[in-house]
């Protein structure tokens, strides 16, 4: 390994109006080594990479590539300078076979020469054998596995042979060998000496990987060295778990219904060719607050989509004893389960009230009354704010607004998809209180999918931690910081 650096960024910076998404980040790169970018949802990662590719300018800050000073340059200069980008979404094209999109990438850009010299048949296939293309090398991306997808993303990446390679979420939606079989296809850039970037929410396959690990926490640098050590860091802890773990969960023995409520049992889901959740497994009983953990990209949202009837699904989801599959998602919220969603899904022309009375419909008069009152003293803000138009609110207001709104519906379930995301510690604060007196007022169930495990476990009876598409733990909360804190991460 070199000691000279092949990339350093100094003080890199990305506004997007207001918004500050990298501000003042400085690293650097040698050839033969790979350095990992790793951080919550929102940190800043990926901004930083497509500033490095060109597909952003930086509003500041230096970035230069062997001592040549790339920033600013649009992305195929950046490219024609030595960087390829692995993208995280695979875009072939899809009427040619994989050798011919292999090839294409192989062709000199310029028009002088459109057409493909003698040897690059060749390298094309010698690309593709080394990514593990060979035995597929005539078919069409859409014949093709999820992992040749990417496979085939790498071999047009490295068809160029950059010398400072970009890898973004290499892992997203492959299986525990096929991660391995492409850690290894990287481990060999860094044998040839090229520079390797790395950015993946797979947080402990990029540690077994990476030379050098860098967290990022709202654009900014929060720590950098070897990965365990970072991983070690009590910044990045609190930045990952959120501070102090505190623990109210009531034992499982206190809930009186022999048989859970909902029963989730082995539920696989796949986008495409992408495994989404593989063989996953959870229940919840009347009155019990469950919280699912996990990383963004974990599967948990698509775990709530499958229980709400939203997406197909293998396995089986039961809900009173009762198969859920064949049932639509209408009917299954009137059964009782009912999901407010992490984009909160509000009608934004409609005022406060408007919404309320929509989850409402279904009730008497009366009912309706009660239940609106009920509503306004848990939130009393959206009392105040009931006459204006759901667009206008802020964010803590619109995710009162969504919860709300699910509570008119009378739940017997309430699956909450990550309620905090992009809040400010005062409305946490107000929604940990909301929470905390339908614990311990009311029989409401509540499934809560949360990366804020400072939030998440406080109001857990049980807790179940999604890694990687599949449940990789389960118990207390009282337990969590000691068995499962570093599966989390």
């Amino acid at each position: 390994m070199s000691d000279a650096p092949m990339l350093e960024v100094a003080n890199l910076t990305k506004r997007f109006g207001g918004l500050v998404a990298v501000k003042n980040l400085s690293f650097s790169i040698r050839p033969g080594e790979i350095l990992g970018l790793i951080g919550p949802n929102g940190s800043g990662k990926s901004t930083a990479m497509k500033t490095i590719m060109g597909v952003e300018a930086p509003t500041e800050g230096s970035i230069l590539l062997d001592g040549v000073q790339i920033a600013g340059l649009p992305s195929h200069q950046v490219a024609r300078l030595g960087v390829g980008l692995v993208f995280q979404h695979s875009r072939p094209l899809n009427r040619q076979t994989v050798l011919e999109n292999i090839k294409v990438a192989l062709l000199p850009d310029k028009l002088t020469q459109l057409f493909a010299g003698a040897d690059v048949d060749a390298k094309a296939r010698s690309i593709a054998g080394r990514v593990g293309l060979g035995s597929v090398i005539d078919r069409k991306p859409p014949t093709l596995a999820f992992a040749d997808l990417r496979r085939l993303e790498l071999a047009k990446a490295i068809a160029r042979h950059p010398k400072l390679v970009l890898v973004d979420e290499p892992f997203a939606g492959l299986t525990a060998s096929e991660v391995a079989d492409f850690s290894e296809l990287i481990r060999e850039f860094r044998a040839e000496g090229r520079a390797v970037l790395l950015v993946d929410h797979n947080v402990k396959s990029v540690s077994a990987l990476v030379d050098r690990a860098l967290a990022m926490y709202l654009g900014e640098w929060i720590a950098e060295g070897a990965a365990a050590d970072v991983m070690r860091d009590e910044t990045v802890r609190r930045v990952y778990l959120g501070g102090a773990l505190t623990s109210a969960a009531r034992p499982e023995t206190s809930f009186t219904d022999m048989t859970p409520v909902l029963q989730v049992e082995n539920v696989g889901v796949c986008y495409g060719k992408a495994i989404a959740l593989q063989d996953v497994s959870l229940h919840v009983h009347e009155g019990e607050f469950v919280s699912l953990v996990g990383l963004n990209g974990a599967g948990k949202t698509t775990l709530f989509n499958a229980i709400s009837g939203l997406v197909p699904y293998s396995g089986a989801i039961r809900w009173a004893g009762e198969p859920l599959r064949a049932v639509s998602a209408a009917a299954i919220a009137r059964r009782g389960i009912v999901h407010c969603p992490e984009t909160r899904e509000l009608f934004g022309e409609m005022s406060v009230r408007e919404n309320l009375d929509l989850g409402g419909n279904g009730l008497e008069k009366a009912a309706h009354a009660e239940r609106i009152e009920w509503l306004f003293d848990l939130f009393p803000i959206l009392k105040d704010r009931q006459l204006q138009m759901a667009r206008t609110l802020s964010g803590g207001e619109q995710q009162m607004l969504a919860i709300a709104r699910a509570l008119m519906m009378k739940p017997k379930l309430l699956i909450l998809d990550e309620p905090t995301l992009g809040l400010a510690p005062v409305i946490l604060e107000t929604l940990s209180k909301a929470l905390e007196r339908l614990r311990t007022t009311t029989t409401i169930s509540v499934l809560l999918g949360e990366q804020n495990v400072t939030f998440a476990l406080p109001h857990a009876d049980r807790v179940y931690v999604l890694d990687h598409a599949r449940i990789a733990w389960e118990g207390p909360p009282d337990r969590f910081e000691d068995e499962a804190a570093a599966t989390y991460l």
